[in-house]
């Protein structure tokens, strides 16, 4: 029996030009930062809203200047950082740093690529490879009227403790561990 073909993929109207299983997410690779990434991060930066600046950096970011770029990119035995890009555009930064046996996390992905799982695949990335050095926990500090991660929060961890204080909420959860795994075992997620 042959498998079933599906038709040709229709053009996304979120994202002009792209076919709609790319603007899904399948075809925006997760990987490491590169020594040439700065640019391409400032593009990136100075491409997302208002809102969506104020919802990661809790304020607008203007023109972001070197030293920003170069701290949302810093990858030492820390602090880890991974993009989405799609071809030479980055469309998606999380970063995590290790923190007492856990890790904290922030993550942001570019207005017309929100809702097709770009977020999700970033966090489960960055967290398979925190666990791999050992985290057991995740924390990360929310802004309360940022409901679409305070949902997905509660859907992946519903035990997390959230404590509200000045219009945010700081959360930790407990990492489920997936067996002793490695690095490499981590980076292929």
């Amino acid at each position: 029996m042959r498998p079933r073909r599906d038709p040709a993929p229709a053009v996304s109207p979120a994202v002009p030009g792209v076919a709609a299983g790319v603007a899904a997410g399948r075809e925006v690779e997760i990987r490491p930062v590169l020594a040439d990434d700065g640019e391409r991060m400032r593009a990136f930066l100075c491409g997302l809203s208002l809102h969506t600046q104020t919802l990661r950096f809790f304020t607008g970011l203007g023109r972001p200047g070197e030293g920003l770029v170069r701290a949302l990119l810093r990858v030492d035995e820390r602090r880890d950082v991974l993009l989405a890009v799609h071809g030479e555009t980055v469309v998606g930064h999380v970063m995590g740093f290790d923190r007492d046996g856990g890790v904290e996390i922030s993550v942001v992905v570019a207005d017309e690529w929100q809702g097709r799982g770009i977020g999700s695949r970033l966090v489960r990335r960055l967290l398979h490879r925190a666990e791999a050095r050992g985290a057991e926990a995740v924390g990360m500090d929310v802004l309360a009227e940022n409901r679409k991660v305070l949902s997905m929060i509660r859907a992946w961890w519903p035990d997390a403790a959230m404590a509200v204080s000045a219009g945010t909420v700081e959360v930790v959860a407990q990492l489920r561990r997936r067996g002793r795994g490695d690095a490499a075992a981590a980076d292929a997620v």
